[in-house]
C-alpha cells in the first residue's frame, strides 16, 4: 500500500507541475444559483502563475502507473541525452562538452590493468561532427604504437571500402570499443568492456552521428547488448538508442576470409542508402 500511495502521489506531481493546481467545478445546482461574472470582472492568470505552470525540464519522466522512465528508454528525448543517461554520474567527463576532455582523461588515467600496457591509448580519430560513426572491437598492435585506430592492413582495406561508397576517411569517424590492446589480440574481457565502454558512449553523444557502423561481431553484439552471430547481425538495421545501427564484417577478417568480401559490399551499399536518406530528411 505504502508503494501505491507513493506512486499516485507522484503522478499527483507530475500532473500538478504540468498543469499546476486545478480547482473543481462547483456543483450545477451552486453554480446556476451563483451570480454571473464576466469575463471582464474575471482576474486574469499573471505571467508568473503561467511561467510557474509550465513543466520542469529537469523533472524525471513518469508512466502511467507512476514509475520513473529511463532516461536512456525515452524514445521523445534526442539519441544524445539517451546515449549521456547511460554513462555513470561519477564519470570525471560525465559533463565533458568536448572531444578532446574525453581524450585526456583517458590518457591520463589507468581504468583496467590493460591501459597499463599500452604504449598509446587508441581514442579515435575523424571529423568530431561526422554524420557516420565507425566502430571497432579493439585496437590492435599498429595502431597501439600509433595511437589512432584502423592503421594497418586492415585499416587500409577500411579506407578502400569507404572509397567504394564515396566516403574519406576524414569525412567519418572511427573508434573502438576498447581504446587499449588486448595481449595478442584477444577478445575483451567483461570488466574492460564495462571500463571503456561509457567513453565510447561519451564520444557518440558529442559527435551526434545520423548513423553506426559497427565492423565484427563483437562491436554489434557490445552496443546492441546481444550474442547473436553476425550474420543475425548484419543485412538489417538496429535502434541504437534513436540512431540507426548496422554491422558487417571486420576489415581484418576480410583479409583471412575473401569470401566475405562480397556480403561486406552488400552491407556497406546499403549502409550508404540509409546515409543519403537520412541526410536528405535533414
Amino acid at each position: 500500500m505504502r508503494d501505491l500511495l507513493r506512486k499516485l502521489r507522484a503522478i499527483v506531481e507530475h500532473e500538478r507541475a504540468l498543469h499546476g493546481d486545478l480547482l473543481p467545478l462547483p456543483p450545477a445546482d451552486e453554480a446556476s444559483s451563483s451570480s454571473p461574472t464576466s469575463p471582464a470582472d474575471s482576474p486574469s492568470p499573471s505571467r508568473t502563475a503561467l511561467d510557474d505552470a509550465a513543466p520542469d525540464t529537469d523533472m524525471p519522466n513518469y508512466d502511467l502507473f507512476g514509475n520513473q522512465v529511463d532516461p536512456a528508454e525515452d524514445p521523445s528525448l534526442p539519441p544524445s541525452e539517451r546515449i549521456e543517461a547511460l554513462i555513470p554520474d561519477d564519470a570525471p567527463y560525465k559533463d565533458a562538452d568536448a572531444l578532446e576532455a574525453v581524450e585526456q582523461y583517458l590518457a591520463d588515467n589507468i581504468l583496467v590493468p590493460i591501459d597499463e600496457d599500452r604504449e598509446n591509448p587508441v581514442f579515435g580519430v575523424g571529423d568530431p561532427e561526422a554524420d557516420l560513426v565507425i566502430i571497432g572491437e579493439a585496437p590492435g598492435r599498429n595502431e597501439d604504437e600509433e595511437g589512432e585506430p584502423f592503421v594497418g592492413r586492415a585499416g587500409q582495406l577500411l579506407d578502400k571500402i569507404l572509397d567504394a561508397i564515396n566516403f574519406e576517411r576524414e569525412d567519418v569517424y572511427i573508434t573502438n570499443i576498447l581504446k587499449s590492446r588486448p595481449p595478442r589480440n584477444r577478445n575483451p574481457k567483461s570488466e574492460e568492456v564495462d571500463a571503456h565502454l561509457p567513453v565510447l558512449y561519451k564520444q557518440i553523444a558529442l559527435i551526434r552521428p545520423a548513423i553506426i557502423l559497427t565492423v565484427g561481431k563483437v562491436a554489434g553484439n557490445t552496443l546492441l547488448d546481444r550474442s547473436s552471430s553476425l550474420s543475425n547481425l548484419r543485412d538489417q538495421e538496429h535502434d541504437f538508442y534513436g540512431i540507426p545501427l548496422m554491422a558487417t564484417y571486420h576489415p581484418a577478417a576480410l583479409l583471412r576470409n575473401s569470401q566475405w568480401k562480397r556480403p561486406t559490399w552488400e552491407d556497406v551499399k546499403l549502409l550508404r542508402t540509409r546515409y543519403d536518406q537520412l541526410r536528405d530528411e535533414t
